[in-house]
């Protein structure tokens, strides 16, 4: 990579602290149950698993958040916990990171998601999910919108983290497009689910996966092709600045309206596992924005922090100094 890039790249890195971004989104709870197995149960053809260990993890939306912390910048985290004692241990795992509470609704009539995935030889063995999606309600809605238009201008990016479980809906992407039309400079990042995406109109950047994107599109991607049709359908569809589509091993993608497409391979050694790296990639790619990078730099830096988080087990994240040292 040459070297004005390079040093343009660090020096936004050192204005990471200096952001402040709002996620607004699904959170979740990442539960980790770690074993080993070494039989199968009389009672039924499936695996015993020794337990060894366990951890609870900010997950979805709050695990956006979370990298962006581990990459050195601030965040406010806009969404709905249950009154229960996981969302107890939600705001405990925010207060530990140095994160307000203020954008977060408490309400009665859902759990706290969770998903509780069990590990045994580095391999998932079954997930469980408990959860309650769908509207959030009128009085939460309102608490949101409150929150959003007291709050919205002392940020410098907002990221929309969209986990299918009801918070992120046609109503509230409306309220936000309009109130930010009088906040021009901030700029909207979004990784979207691919059911209803008209909501997402007039984004900056969207940055679903490849299958993502074919659903979005309704185009077949096997080429660079496909890709760059695929990509031009939903910007068309969308009127979005630019999409950025991670490929797995084949790296990234980046369209913008007036540029050729900008393909970035992959920095991945070894993938262990891929869960939170979409995360990875939003955070990352927010910040490096927020920090005065261009489109592509930025997506220079999600790609290695992508990189990075996939060699590791679990719901990872990745800092300053991991990305530098992959930079070189």
């Amino acid at each position: 990579m040459h070297n004005d890039r390079h040093n343009k790249i660090k020096a936004a890195f050192s204005r990471f602290p200096e952001t402040n971004i709002l996620v607004i989104g699904d959170i979740i709870i990442d539960h980790f149950i770690w074993g080993s197995v070494s039989r199968i149960s009389p009672e039924a053809p499936v695996p015993v698993v020794n337990v060894t260990g366990e951890n609870l993890l900010l997950g979805g939306a709050a695990n956006v958040l979370n990298n962006i912390y581990a990459l050195g910048g601030k965040a406010t985290i806009c969404g709905l916990i249950g009154q229960d004692i996981m969302g107890d241990h939600l705001l405990k795992l925010l207060e530990e990171l140095g994160s307000t509470s203020d954008g977060i609704i408490r309400t009665a009539n859902r759990p706290t998601t969770k998903k509780t995935r069990i590990i045994a030889q580095h391999q998932q063995v079954v997930r469980f999910d408990r959860e309650k999606t769908g509207d959030l309600g009128k009085e939460n809605f309102e608490t949101l919108l409150n929150f959003l238009e007291e709050n919205l201008s002392s940020f410098h990016a907002v990221i929309i983290s969209d986990y299918n479980k009801g918070i992120i809906n046609g109503e509230l992407m409306a309220a936000l497009r309009k109130m930010l039309v009088k906040l021009p400079d901030i700029p909207v990042i979004v990784d979207p689910k691919p059911k209803n995406i008209e909501r997402f109109s007039e984004a900056t950047i969207l940055t679903p996966n490849s299958h993502e994107a074919e659903l979005m599109a309704d185009i077949e991607i096997s080429d660079d092709q496909s890709l760059a049709r695929a990509a031009r359908v939903i910007q068309d569809k969308l009127n979005v600045e630019a999409l950025l589509i991670t490929r797995g091993e084949a790296g990234m993608a980046l369209f913008q309206n007036d540029k050729e497409p900008f393909l970035i391979p992959t920095v991945a050694k070894e993938v262990f596992d891929v869960t939170g790296a979409g995360d990875t990639v939003i955070a990352s790619l927010a910040l490096a924005r927020a920090a005065g990078l261009s489109f592509e730099e930025a997506a220079i830096v999600a790609n290695q922090a992508a990189g990075i988080v996939v060699g590791k087990l679990g719901t990872a994240t990745t800092s300053q100094e991991e990305i530098f040292g992959t930079l070189k």
